[in-house]
């Protein structure tokens, strides 16, 4: 796989057609004239499908007498355990995700033939700190008698938000460059989730759960670090 970035035929932008320019400058602005200047309709519309849908699915209830427990002792301290139940659900399907973008880049680095190159031991090393990471969160969540299995409303959501990423991970036009520049937005998010699931299971009591996310949150932070390494290693010998 061709590792690098080149020149070539590239029609896309307006330089490649100058005698058309004009007219299509005049044509883009005559077409935008036909856009309502007034977009308060759109927004109520809007509005109006937002009050009227029902939410991305719903957490499901404990079937278990221990995670009933846990729920009736959670919600008389005046907490809401469906909203840490929801994040953890989201934690696991990130780190889920992770495994496979990981295995995904490691595939492509393995096949680049020229350019930048990432060592793929360090590569197999934080795939396995995402998977370790998921079965820690899944015990995590049994241990509050809920089912790991269960897709959550913001694990819902967590997955279609990470399709974009796996689109380029595993396009084999994609470069590795291109490749890490997509795993350092998955890794941003990563160590921001785990920040806020670290404050939220302290606030709601369960710090030896909160002292097990902090240590994963230091390893993110290392990945992030990393990552940050090798993408502005890759872009700088790339262009120089």
């Amino acid at each position: 796989m061709d590792n690098t970035i080149s020149t070539g035929m590239n029609r896309t932008g307006l330089d490649m057609a100058p005698l058309s320019k004009g007219t299509m400058v005049s044509f883009a602005q005559q077409e935008g004239q036909r856009a309502p200047a007034d977009t308060e309709a759109m927004a109520e519309l809007r509005k109006t499908y937002a009050l009227e849908a029902d939410r991305v699915g719903s957490v499901p209830v404990p079937a278990k007498l221990k995670g009933m427990a846990s729920t009736m002792m959670d919600t008389l301290k005046g907490n809401k355990p469906s909203v840490l139940l929801d994040k953890l659900g989201e934690r696991a399907a990130y780190e889920r995700t992770g495994v496979r973008l990981y295995e995904a880049l490691i595939l492509k680095v393995s096949a680049a033939s020229s350019g930048p190159m990432v060592d793929t031991a360090a590569l197999m090393r934080i795939r396995d700190d995402e998977e370790s990471h998921f079965h820690m969160v899944a015990k995590c969540i049994a241990e509050l008698g809920a089912d790991p299995t269960a897709m959550t409303p913001c694990a819902d959501i967590s997955g279609v938000a990470a399709l974009g990423h796996l689109q380029v991970m595993t396009d084999p036009r994609t470069t590795v460059a291109q490749a890490l520049n997509s795993i350092l937005m998955i890794e941003l998010g990563d160590n921001a989730g785990w920040d806020l699931l670290i404050e939220l299971a302290n606030d709601m009591g369960h710090t030896e759960m909160a002292q097990q996310f902090t240590v994963a949150l230091e390893t993110e932070r290392q990945h992030l670090q990393t990552v940050q390494g090798w993408l502005r290693q890759a872009v700088l010998e790339e262009a120089t």
